[in-house]
């Protein structure tokens, strides 16, 4: 038995580049932060952030062209993937994706120009109300998160 499972939290590196093969598939690609902050020995804060390359298909890809944004925070729960192709050189090359299976939105931009709560409130119902249409209703990602 194998398992290839990711789950990552963090934030948004870009918009998401979404486009549609000719079947009608939709399929979006955004680069995605995590990061690590501890101190070293020296007593200083150190953070080190971690890139991924973050790869959504069908509903996802659409969910992802309404609602993400760069900046914004998700949890992300998917498989490490690793593909080759040859550059215009013919050098191989390669390149490590996450497909993501399960996408959360968590909270909001920080830069938001919303002067109160109320709108945002209502926009995150609305976002709440588009995710119950795409993810399953069992699956509350929040109880499972370790913090």
């Amino acid at each position: 038995m194998s398992v290839n499972k990711v789950i990552l939290v963090g934030n948004v590196g870009k918009d998401p580049e979404v486009r549609y093969l000719d079947s009608g598939v939709a399929v979006a690609k955004f680069s995605f932060a995590t990061s690590e902050t501890y101190k070293n020995k020296n007593n200083e804060k150190v953070t080190n952030t971690e890139w991924h390359n973050i790869v959504l298909w069908r509903a996802l890809a659409e969910l992802a062209e309404k609602y993400i944004k760069k900046g914004s925070q998700l949890y992300i729960e998917g498989r490490i993937k690793t593909r080759s192709y040859d550059d215009k050189d013919g050098n191989r090359k390669y390149i490590t994706e996450i497909n993501g299976d399960t996408v959360q939105l968590l909270g909001r931009r920080s830069d938001s120009t919303e002067s109160s709560s109320e709108p945002a409130e209502k926009k995150s119902q609305e976002t709440n109300n588009a995710l119950s249409d795409i993810l399953p209703e069992n699956d509350n990602v929040e109880d499972d998160l370790p913090f």
